[in-house]
């Protein structure tokens, strides 16, 4: 009672502006309030508020700014209360974790300069009141959860300079009365994307704007080419839209523009060569267009540029070597157009060259030599390209040179030794060219290699032992050459080697048993060649290993029971060897093996050991040309074949009569005179039935068939009436989130497993409840999924797309394509469910959650497990980029995206969404960014000003 009293008689003595102050305090989080050093300081006992920490006062007592940014409030709404602070000219409460909405009464701050609410969790519409600010200068409600329309009261704020009202979910069109401030500087509204329609052309009379940002939005419609009245204009970010037409010719007059971001966009038309009179531009980005026509020369005149990126347009014509021009220019990207000619040999004027990307087009001639001259150069893409020639033995001189990609050209020649001195050379791709001669042993000076994919040649002798040196080496592909003699020894020495592919050569002798000390290997091929000898017991110690390939070779004796280690096999090919003896029961214990197991053309003998049906999830399976006998029951317990082909052998008995093996055609049994039909899956039937009775049966098949199909069809409308009569139910009542808005439930329904299920659709559906939501994320709500079967998934309903007639077939066809993806790092995908609007994926259940909630929860997570979770992210991506054919993009690569297990070992997921480069939907989905906005493919992104959201 005392305490009260007291705090009470503290509390009457302070002013009106404290007491109004101390609201705000009494909504913070307690936990805030007890270990901020700032809010600490805020004493009830104080006659006044102005020596709070975060409160500055006017000579007359009167509280003119209240600034707490950073400090976690926790408010769960803003108290309408601080409006009476009546002399308040600043108030910054970004970053403090406010919910809620902004309150009308804040239009009531007649002297606000700056009102700072950004980077909180607001929501609701902007109050229409703050149009009365008459003063305010600078309003900043980015990153909020703000919908509904941008008030067209705004336009009122005649002394405003900065408008930042980016990463929010507002919609409606941009208000063209906002043309009418013409203090405005800053005008930002990017990562809002319900925004649409047209960019006001009157926004065009802002004629002191410096920076306008719309990315990442719905807008439509053409540039408009009043902009070019805007003299003051330093960064246009027009990207990440759907804005087409052609790019005015009137933005040459923009004379301050440093920053020109029209990339992401539908636009069409040539490059205005007008653009060459921006003297101070130094970004120019327009990738991911649809431009025509040649790259103009004038772009030579912009002699401040530094990044110049073309690429994924449809450029033709020939590089300008006018190019040469731009000394200061670091980053040069051309790729994915219809470029010809040659590579212009002024470009090594470009002395300041970091990247140079020149990849997927269709220039021919040499490389100029003159290339050696780029001694800051990086990265030298030319891949997918008609360049002949030799490889400049200049590069030599490129001594930053950290990647090197050559591939699928028409060089020829030796590889220069003067590439492996090249200290910082970490990747070294000459796939798919017409390189002879053999692999130098200076190889072994690269220290710094780590992939080495010199596949697709012509190249010959012997693989040097020295290249069991690259002690960084992840990647060694020296597949479809010519390399003789065996394999050396030493190449056991790299330990961090991931994948070796040397299929396809004319290699003999022994498998050396040292490859077994490579136990971070993930794929092994050496298939196609002429290796004999006993697969090594070494082998066993491939804990990681994903597919072993060894077909086509004369390797003999009997399978090495060590194989049973190999617990993440998924592909095994031994086929067209000479083993020998039992198919060894550790096989069976291989529960991974999920894509194919292929022991076709040997010489195996004895009956298929029961531990093969514990391989449940196996797809496809080859047994033919062997010795092999005894009776089929064993495979009718693989639930998930859809290939099979055991013709060749001595099995003897009923074949199963599962619905798999009734499709399967008679070749898959060929040559195997003993077995026969059943009705029962345990004996034959007799010769009688099947020689007087089938025309009889086949009448009474037909029969059944045909009452089957009526009664199935009766069934079939009774429960899409009833289900849809469910699910009516359900969205107006509510009792399911999954249903909610506009989501269509209805029937038919498609279902597309990579592997056997024990459950159905309608199982699937039944877990789409408020209940069973994991996560939320900008493609999709994730449900947890708990089978009757005990299974456990996860499922992603994925969120409708703007275009309503977007072709579901390429997307299908994506998804069964990334089905098939297995990656120690990459959360697997298990198969795909869609019916006319909605879309949802299965995948591997992970239980430990993401990454982004494992920081939240310990800030204090050691620097060992960081670097793991770090590296296992960073492969999984690697792999996605690098060693899928075609490659993948993931495209939202983020914190809630990167799963973790029991040992924080990293799952890379959501990468169903992710799109084929050599797809023909690459362009499209190149011109979009899928998932958060904020996040940007390196590759694309090079300049840090990129990165601030506009």
């Amino acid at each position: 009672m005392m305490i009260s009293m007291i705090w009470v008689v503290s509390v009457s003595s302070l002013s009106s502006d404290g007491k109004t102050l101390l609201s705000l305090l009494s909504s913070a989080d307690p936990v805030s309030k007890s270990s901020s050093s700032v809010l600490s300081t805020w004493n009830p006992s104080s006659e006044t508020p102005c020596s709070w920490e975060g409160i500055t006062c006017s000579p007359q007592q009167t509280v003119i700014s209240l600034s707490l940014p950073n400090i976690f409030l926790n408010l769960s709404s803003l108290p309408s209360q601080l409006s009476s602070l009546a002399s308040l000219q600043l108030l910054n409460l970004s970053t403090t974790n406010i919910s809620g909405f902004i309150p009308p009464s804040f239009g009531l701050f007649g002297h606000l300069r700056l009102l700072d609410l950004s980077e909180n969790n607001l929501s609701g519409e902007i109050p229409r009141e703050l149009g009365k600010l008459s003063n305010l200068q600078y309003l900043y409600l980015n990153a909020n959860r703000l919908s509904g329309r941008i008030p067209s009261s705004l336009s009122n704020l005649t002394s405003l300079e900065v408008l930042s009202l980016q990463d929010n979910l507002l919609n409606g069109s941009i208000p063209s009365q906002l043309g009418s401030l013409v203090s405005l500087q800053q005008f930002r509204l990017g990562g809002n994307p319900y925004l649409t329609g047209e960019i006001p052309h009157q926004l065009g009379l802002l004629s002191n704007l410096t920076t306008f940002g719309v990315a990442a939005t719905g807008l439509s419609g053409f540039l408009p080419s009043a902009f070019g009245n805007l003299v003051k204009l330093e960064t246009l970010a027009v990207y990440d839209t759907e804005i087409s037409g052609s790019i005015p010719p009137e933005l040459g007059s923009c004379s301050q523009l440093t920053n020109l971001y029209l990339h992401m966009n539908k636009m069409t038309g040539a490059i205005p060569p007008q653009l060459g009179r921006l003297r101070k531009l130094t970004s120019l980005l327009l990738w991911g267009n649809s431009l025509t026509g040649s790259i103009p020369a004038e772009i030579s005149n912009c002699s401040a540029l530094v990044v110049l990126d073309l690429s994924a347009n449809n450029l033709s014509g020939e590089i300008p070597g006018e190019l040469g021009k731009l000394v200061l220019l670091q980053q040069l990207h051309l790729s994915d157009n219809a470029l010809t000619g040659s590579i212009p040999s002024e470009m090594s004027n470009c002395t300041s060259l970091t990247t140079l990307q020149l990849d997927k087009n269709q220039l021919s001639g040499s490389i100029p030599p003159q290339i050696g001259d780029l001694k800051y150069l990086q990265s030298f893409f030319l891949w997918g390209n008609s360049v002949s020639g030799t490889i400049p033995a200049e590069f030599g001189n490129c001594s930053e040179l950290y990647t090197l990609d050559l591939s699928r050209n028409k060089l020829t020649g030796l590889i220069p030794e003067e590439i492996f001195r090249l200290k910082k050379l970490s990747k070294l791709m000459l796939l798919g060219n017409s390189l002879t001669g053999g692999l130098s042993r200076g190889v072994a000076n690269c220290q710094s290699l780590v992939r080495l994919r010199l596949g697709e040649n012509q190249l010959s002798g012997q693989i040097p032992k020295e290249i069991g040196q690259l002690q960084n080496l992840v990647f060694l592909d020296l597949y479809m050459n010519r390399f003789s003699g065996g394999i050396p020894h030493e190449i056991g020495n790299i330990t961090v080697l991931e994948l070796l592919d040397l299929h396809n050569n004319h290699l003999t002798g022994e498998i050396p048993a040292e490859l077994g000390e490579l136990v971070n290997l993930e794929q092994l091929d050496l298939s196609r060649n002429s290796f004999t000898g006993q697969i090594p017991q070494s082998f066993g110690n491939f804990s990681y290993l994903d597919k072993l390939i060894l077909n086509k070779n004369l390797l003999s004796g009997q399978i090495p029971k060590s194989i049973r280690n190999l617990q993440k096999l998924t592909l095994l090919d031994l086929s067209f060897n000479n083993f020998s003896g039992a198919i060894p029961p550790e096989i069976g214990y291989l529960t991974s093996l999920s894509i194919s197991l292929d022991l076709s053309h040997n010489s195996l003998s004895g009956e298929i050991p029961e531990p093969i049906s514990s391989l449940t999830q196996l797809q496809s399976l080859d047994l033919s040309h062997n010795m092999l006998s005894g009776k089929l029951a064993i495979l009718g317990l693989l639930t998930s074949l859809t290939s099979l082909n055991i013709s060749g052998n001595n099995f003897a008995g009923p074949i199963p009569v599962t619905p798999f093996f009734k499709i399967l055609s008679p070749n898959s049994f060929f040559e195997n005179n003993n077995l026969c039909q059943s009705l029962d899956g345990s004996t034959c039937s007799s010769s009688f039935f099947r020689k007087t009775e089938l025309k009889s049966a086949k009448t009474v098949a037909l029969i059944f068939v045909i009452l089957a199909s009526v009664t199935i069809a009766l069934a079939i409308s009774w429960i899409v009436v009833m289900r849809n009569r469910r699910y009516i139910v359900e969205k107006t009542g509510g009792n399911c989130a999954a249903a909610a808005g506009s989501d269509d439930f209805s029937y038919p329904w498609t279902f597309i497993p990579f592997q056997k299920f024990g459950f159905t659709i309608d199982n699937i559906l039944d877990c789409l409840k408020d209940e069973n939501i994991i996560g939320k994320g900008c493609s999709g709500v994730v449900y947890k999924a708990d089978m009757p079967s005990g299974e456990l998934i996860a499922v992603k309903k994925l969120w409708k797309t703007k275009k309503e007639d977007e072709v579901i077939d390429s997307f299908t066809a994506e998804i069964q394509i990334l089905g098939h993806i297995r990656h120690r790092n990459i959360v697997k995908l298990l198969g795909y469910c869609s019916n006319r609007s909605i879309k949802l994926l299965l995948y591997n259940f992970v239980p430990n959650g993401n990454l982004q909630q494992l920081l939240q929860n310990n800030r204090n997570l050691d620097w060992e497990t960081r670097y793991k979770i770090a590296v296992g992210s960073a492969q999984g991506l690697a792999y996605l980029h690098h060693d899928c054919v075609p490659s993948i993009i993931h495209r939202d690569v983020k914190c809630n995206n990167i799963f973790l297990d029991a040992k924080h070992e990293a799952y890379l997921a959501d990468f169903g969404l992710a799109k084929l480069m050599h797809s023909a939907t690459y362009h499209h989905a190149i011109s979009k960014v899928a998932g958060s906005y904020g996040y940007i493919a390196p590759g694309k992104f090079f300049h840090l000003k990129l990165l601030i959201i506009l």
